[in-house]
């Protein structure tokens, strides 16, 4: 209930204007998000690099409902990307990008729009020497993203795709895109789903989460474990060895400000480990699932309130 709570939470514009106006609350933010300007998540990016981690750069934002800021979001990609060619930064670092911001549900032409701007997100990653990673949302985008995905790979097949595990058809749809060079970030997800389409148990959810590591490790792709439970990144670990993988086949994911230590660990022991490391102004409905996702960064949040208020 509390998750479901947390979930709607973050689509309500009077519970946002009440976080956004609590005093420490950007200073909690800045946990799980690199800061609103992108000259900080460079910065981020710089640091993180330094320490042996990769990185995928969000920039914020989701749900627009107008071209011209959708336009403006692929447009602030494109500066973005310059920013990690000119400093050096595109060798360990891509870009991640919710369709949803550039325009996917727009009332007039949305997928074409959306299909237009990621191109041009696309086609800047491909200037600079890196990559792109498609965000997926709730289920109801599913189908939407994914045939975008399949358009943009004819020109970019280095494209990466999210899949959520708690969805019942994800096992199906990890074995269309584990093909030779697919790129596909398996995560649990993050989304209050119904049960015609979604696992609800955590149990459930951790058994097709296992399923789909099966199939994306039994693939000719590149499989990205997007997950902070020990008990998959060790799974991983082990089937990627079952399966003849070498260290550089596959990559474990993490979110910014979760589990650094482990983050650090995987790092140094030779694997690849990348952050996703969110900044910009449109913090609000990031900040709200990582909140639903886990206890303790709730306890997090309520404790500085408690303190700080």
């Amino acid at each position: 209930m509390l998750r479901s709570a947390l979930l709607a939470a973050s689509r309500s514009p009077q519970v946002r204007t009440l976080v956004e106006k609590f005093p420490p609350t950007h200073a909690i933010v800045e946990r799980f998000v690199a800061g609103e300007l992108l000259d900080q998540g460079i910065t981020a990016t710089d640091e993180l690099v330094a320490t042996g981690r990769k990185v995928t750069l969000d920039h914020l934002g989701e749900d627009t409902k107008d071209a011209g800021q959708a336009a403006d979001t692929a447009e602030a990609y494109e500066h973005l990307l310059a920013a990690l060619k000119e400093t050096g930064l595109a060798a360990g670092a891509e870009v991640s990008v919710k369709l949803s911001a550039v325009g996917q549900f727009l009332p007039v032409d949305g997928e074409k729009i959306a299909l237009e701007n990621a191109r041009r997100i696309c086609a800047a990653a491909k200037d600079a020497g890196t990559t792109v990673t498609l965000d997926m949302e709730d289920h109801t985008t599913t189908d939407s993203t994914l045939s975008i995905a399949r358009e943009l790979r004819a020109d970019f097949p280095w494209l990466g795709v999210v899949l959520q595990a708690y969805l019942r058809r994800t096992e199906a749809d990890c074995k269309d895109f584990s093909g030779p060079g697919s790129r596909v970030r398996i995560c649990k997800g993050a989304y209050k789903e119904p049960e015609s389409v979604a696992f609800q148990g955590k149990h459930e959810v951790d058994l097709a989460y296992v399923r789909a590591l099966k199939v994306l490790m039994a693939g000719e792709g590149y499989p990205m474990v997007a997950s902070h439970d020990p008990n998959m990144i060790k799974i991983a670990g082990q089937l990627a060895e079952w399966n003849g993988r070498t260290r550089d086949s596959f990559e474990y994911q993490m979110l910014f400000g979760i589990r650094p230590e482990e983050q650090l660990r995987l790092a140094q022991a030779g694997n690849t480990m990348r952050v996703y490391l969110p900044y910009g102004q449109e913090w609000y409905g990031y900040f709200m699932r990582r909140l639903a996702e886990r206890p303790a960064n709730l306890t997090f949040f309520l404790r500085a309130m408690a303190t700080k208020g």
